[in-house]
């Protein structure tokens, strides 16, 4: 069970691209242990919410937290932005984000990929990298691929190459943007598979995902956003066996009879 200590926090979150208001006052936050899965319609503000928490957007109004911890903003609006280049990389290194698009260096072999960060951004020995990142790539079931390049792995696979190179930088929390929407429904199992094995773990995630049933299984608590703010929030069994709001009850009605 997560205890009581967020590793991240989000508090009254704005976000807008010009004219388009894509955030308008999100709180939410994720304790140790705990897997937080955002859910909604496209547009909804879930992917946005995802990039403002590691710091890959800068929010025009609100605050963001890692383990207590405020983010420093200079400027106001549409110029603001982190203050702190060395605190930006120390949260970022420490919230592990997954892309849809998996992300993979081309002219990298798998394990090359996956070992990158660690040695590069964090400065870890070699030999201890390799170490950890074979044994992450056994976790993720590809071992036998790390001398292999991502042109030569299937979407599922380089997906879960993308997670082992996540895991490798020992993160506070991993972050999960659509993980499986590029896949196909067999390569998405072997991508759901791992992301249950790492909930199991007690890993602390925040999942963007179109996958209702992924997100009841692994969820401790579900988000979902609607036109740029909270609609519903609660237990998965709450959630998605009683949805109160009507908009909700649409969205499930369309995404669970997919």
């Amino acid at each position: 069970m997560p205890d009581t200590d967020p590793v991240i926090s989000i508090e009254d979150l704005h976000k807008s691209y010009g004219a388009l208001d894509v955030l308008n006052g999100v709180s939410l936050s994720a304790k140790r242990g705990e897997v937080v899965s955002l859910i909604g319609s496209s547009g909804s503000g879930k992917s946005t919410l995802l990039r403002c928490a590691n710091l890959l957007e800068s929010p025009q109004q609100g605050e963001i937290l890692f383990k207590g911890e405020p983010v420093r903003w200079t400027g106001t609006g549409t110029a603001r932005r982190p203050a702190d280049a060395a605190q930006v990389l120390r949260i970022r290194t420490n919230l592990s984000m997954v892309f849809q698009q998996f992300n993979l260096w081309s002219h990298m072999t798998i394990l090359q990929n996956v070992m990158e960060a660690p040695v590069s951004v964090l400065g870890h020995p070699k030999e201890d990298t390799k170490r950890a990142a074979l044994a992450y790539l056994e976790k993720v079931g590809i071992a036998e691929k790390a001398d292999a390049y991502p042109a030569h792995l299937s979407g599922g696979q380089q997906q879960r190459a993308a997670i082992a190179r996540a895991l490798c930088m020992e993160p506070e929390a991993l972050l999960f943007d659509e993980p499986t929407s590029a896949l196909d429904p067999e390569l998405e199992q072997e991508v759901v598979q791992v992301i249950k094995s790492l909930a199991k773990e007690g890993r602390t995630m925040l999942i963007v995902t179109h996958d209702m049933r992924l997100a009841w299984d692994v969820s401790d608590h579900v988000v979902f956003l609607h036109q740029g703010l909270i609609e519903e929030e609660g237990a998965p069994d709450e959630v998605f066996g009683h949805p109160k709001s009507e908009r909700l009850q649409q969205f499930l009605k369309s995404t669970l009879a997919a």
